[in-house]
């Protein structure tokens, strides 16, 4: 069966893919993320977001990235941006910022608890209450901002059940929210049967998945996991023994994130989000098997 809004009939698009990159901290690392950028660019993403450190450790990293972005290359960026620990006028104006350079598409968040993952959440006395209210705040200051949001196939670890995590993406999409984002899942059903119940409550914005080629499994799965992620044990099986044996690992990696991709392809998905990391290699080449050539050229997936 076909997922909603899907027509088996109609000729298939252009995937649309986008990418994330993480701000650098260190001279080698910008190196590292403007080869990976110069790499991926020419595959003519929709747009690229810059991740916003916890707390809002790496503002000034996140925006001199962005900057740098809109001045060197032909790419549109996102800006990341959470509530934790910033009162609201501390927000407006770093959305008042981006306006002004150039970004007119944010990634809106709540933001991890400013104790980390699995602590109690807590707002700034004088801030946003939630993400709907953030994106809600951002739509007032500047309504030409397109605002993306995050979704959780597996719920958020924090939202008592299903019905109350998409109660929180409903409220996403009321205050203005016109794209969805998920974070990182391995099994394509969870996606599909998210994406069912998304759809029943009459929520229509794109649900883009969120793709994470494993560079290093071990690393990548323990931060997955403390977001909510499940790991299935297959998974971890095909990893097995390569702990020594990095260029194995990397093929591995390719391989099981082109077969998640393809296996969404084939189930009518056009829409991908690529968790980066950092690294060209295995999104370029998972991109490759989509169909998608440099510079917009491309062939049927």
């Amino acid at each position: 069966m076909s997922p909603p809004g899907h027509d088996r009939h109609s000729a298939p698009k252009r995937p649309a893919i986008s990418f994330e990159f993480f701000p650098p901290k260190t001279e080698e690392m910008e190196r590292s993320l403007w080869d990976t950028i110069k790499r991926l660019a020419p595959l003519t993403p929709n747009f690229v977001s810059v991740t916003y450190g916890a707390g809002g450790s790496t503002r000034e990293r996140t925006h001199s990235t962005i900057t740098r972005i809109l001045a060197e290359t032909h790419l549109l960026p996102a800006a990341h941006l959470t509530c934790v620990g910033a009162a609201r006028g501390e927000i407006d104006e770093i959305v008042g910022r981006y306006h002004e350079v150039g970004v007119r598409h944010i990634v809106a968040l709540r933001g991890d608890p400013p104790g980390g993952i699995g602590t109690a959440y807590s707002t700034h006395p004088d801030g946003y209450r939630s993400s709907a209210d953030l994106v809600a705040g951002i739509k007032r200051q500047h309504g030409d901002i397109e605002v993306s949001v995050s979704a959780y196939p597996e719920k958020h670890p924090e939202s008592r059940d299903f019905d109350a995590d998409i109660d929180v993406l409903q409220a996403k999409v009321d205050a203005g929210a016109t794209r969805a984002i998920t974070q990182v899942f391995f099994d394509n059903d969870l996606y599909f049967r998210y994406l069912d119940r998304v759809r029943a409550r009459g929520i229509a914005i794109p649900i883009v998945p969120g793709i994470m080629p494993m560079h290093n499994f071990k690393q990548a799965r323990n931060f997955v996991t403390r977001a909510g992620t499940t790991v299935p044990s297959w998974l971890a099986e095909k990893f097995d023994g390569l702990d020594d044996d990095p260029d194995t690992r990397k093929l591995v990696a390719a391989t099981v994130a082109a077969e998640q991709v393809l296996g969404l392809v084939e189930q009518g998905v056009r829409d991908f989000h690529f968790y980066t990391l950092n690294r060209a290699s295995l999104v370029y080449a998972i991109c490759h098997l989509l169909g998608i050539r440099p510079n917009g050229a491309q062939k049927a997936a």
